[in-house]
C-alpha cells in the first residue's frame, strides 16, 4: 500500500460515505497477506535490524543473521519494509552522486528477498536470487547446476555481493536452514544470509546475530487494525471497541486478527449492512481456525492444489463425507480435471503439510474396521476465496 495516498484515500472515502453504504472500500488494506510500508509498533526492533544492516551503507556485507518470532509477529513485514526502504534511499543517494560528480558510485551489496514458500526447491532458490540481480534468467530448460554456476559467476565479478533474506525457512515443504547453509558454502565470502523463522534455533547456526520478535501487545494490535480498517473500510464501519475485541482474541497474531477483520467485513457486506455488527464480528472470529495455516502458504500453492481446495470448500457443506467420497466428488468438479486417486493423494499431502487436517467421522456402525475420516481446511476459507485468483463470489453462509 502506498502511504502517500493515505490522506487522499481517506478524504475520498469520507466523501463517498455520504452517498453510498459500501462497507468495504478496498480489500487489499485489510488483507492478511498485504504489508504496509511502515510497520506499526516495532520501532525498537527496527532499530536493532538497522544496527545489523549498518555495514550495507558502507558497501560491506553484514554477518549472517537469524530472525525469529511467533506467527503474525511482523517478521516478513519488517524485513521487506527495510529492504525496500534501503533500496529507495540508496537509489536517491546514487542519483545525487551522479548529478554532482558525474562518476559511478561504489557498488554496494544487493538485497534479495526469497520466499521459501514459493522457492521450495534448490532450483527455485537459485532462480529467485538470480531473478533479482540479472535479466533473462531461464525459467526452465536448464539444470540446478547451471543456475548455481551463474550465481557463482555473478558473485565472482568485481564488487558483486548479496545479502539474501530467506523467509519462512521452517515451514512444511520449504528448505530447512541446514540445507540453505550448505547451498551457499562456496560463496560465503560474497553472500550473507538472513534466515527468518517462527522458532528459536534448535541447534547452533552459522549466524553471529539473532533477533527475536515477540508477539504484538494488544494496544499495538488495535493500532494496526485501526490503520488497516481506516484504509480499507467505510468511515465508522467498525467500532473501536470491536477492534479491541479482535486484538484481545488474536493473542498477538496480526495474521489472525486481520483474517477476523476481513471475514467480519465480508460477512457484513454479504448481508447488505453498512456496519459490522457484533454477530458479524463473532462470526468473523469463528471463521479463523485456531492454529490456522498462514494464508500466504495457501495462496503460494500450485494451481492444481488450489483448485482442489476450492472444490473441497464447495463440497464442505452439511454432513462430512469420508476422504474417498470427498476425493471422488472433487475429481468430478469441472475446474479440477484430476483423477480421484490423484485428488486423494493431494488431500493427504495438504493434511500432512498442515493446510488441511483429518478428522474422524463419528459413526454408529460397530462393524470392525478402521474409523473413517474426513478432511477439513485449516485456514479461513472466506478470505482464501476472496483473495485467490480462482475465487468465486462467496455465499452468505460460507466459512
Amino acid at each position: 500500500m502506498n502511504r502517500s495516498m493515505d490522506l487522499q484515500s481517506r478524504i475520498r472515502r469520507r466523501a463517498e460515505s455520504s452517498t453510498e453504504t459500501r462497507l468495504i472500500q478496498e480489500y487489499e488494506p485489510i488483507s492478511p497477506v498485504a504489508h504496509i510500508e511502515e510497520p506499526i509498533g516495532r520501532g525498537a526492533i527496527i532499530e536493532r535490524m538497522l544496527d545489523y544492516l549498518e555495514p550495507i551503507f558502507d558497501g560491506q556485507l553484514p554477518s549472517n543473521a537469524y530472525i525469529w518470532g511467533p506467527a503474525g509477529s511482523g517478521k516478513s513485514a519488517i524485513v521487506t519494509a527495510l529492504f525496500r526502504g534501503i533500496r529507495q534511499c540508496r537509489s536517491h543517494t546514487d542519483a545525487i552522486i551522479h548529478t554532482a560528480t558525474r562518476v559511478e558510485s561504489t557498488t554496494t551489496p544487493a538485497l534479495v528477498y526469497v520466499d521459501c514458500r514459493t522457492a521450495s526447491t534448490e532450483f527455485g532458490v537459485y532462480q529467485s536470487i538470480l531473478d533479482a540481480v540479472l535479466e533473462d534468467v531461464p525459467k526452465n530448460g536448464v539444470g540446478t547446476e547451471r543456475l548455481r554456476d551463474s550465481l557463482q559467476e555473478y558473485l565472482g565479478a568485481t564488487e558483486n555481493a548479496l545479502l539474501v533474506a530467506f523467509d519462512h525457512v521452517d515451514e512444511p515443504g520449504a528448505h530447512d536452514l541446514a540445507t540453505l547453509e550448505r547451498a551457499f558454502d562456496d560463496v560465503a565470502d560474497d553472500l550473507s544470509w538472513m534466515a527468518i523463522a517462527r522458532v528459536p534455533p534448535t541447534r547452533p547456526v552459522r549466524s553471529e546475530v539473532q533477533i527475536e520478535l515477540p508477539a504484538y501487545r494488544d494496544p499495538v494490535m488495535v493500532d494496526i487494525l485501526t490503520q488497516r480498517a481506516s484504509n480499507g473500510l467505510a468511515h465508522r464501519a467498525i467500532a473501536h471497541e470491536q477492534l479491541r475485541e479482535i486484538a484481545a482474541w488474536s493473542d498477538g497474531n496480526a495474521h489472525d486478527a486481520l483474517c477476523a477483520l476481513f471475514c467480519a467485513a465480508d460477512i457484513a457486506t454479504a448481508t447488505g449492512t453498512a456496519t459490522i455488527r457484533d454477530r458479524d464480528l463473532h462470526a468473523g472470529m469463528d471463521s479463523v481456525p485456531k492454529g490456522t495455516a498462514a494464508l500466504g502458504r495457501v495462496l503460494a500453492l500450485a494451481e492444481n492444489r488450489r483448485r482442489v481446495l476450492h472444490a473441497l470448500i464447495e463440497s464442505d457443506q452439511g454432513e462430512r463425507a469420508p476422504i474417498e467420497t470427498t476425493a471422488t466428488s472433487i475429481a468430478d468438479h469441472p475446474d479440477v480435471a484430476l483423477s480421484p486417486s490423484t485428488v486423494k493423494r493431494l488431500l493427504y499431502e495438504l493434511a500432512d503439510n498442515g493446510i488441511a487436517h483429518r478428522v474422524q467421522i463419528e459413526t454408529t456402525d460397530e462393524r470392525a474396521g478402521r474409523t473413517p475420516s474426513t478432511i477439513e481446511p485449516r485456514f479461513p476459507t472466506r478470505v482464501f476465496r476472496r483473495l485467490d485468483g480462482l475465487s468465486t463470489q462467496p455465499s452468505v453462509d460460507s466459512h
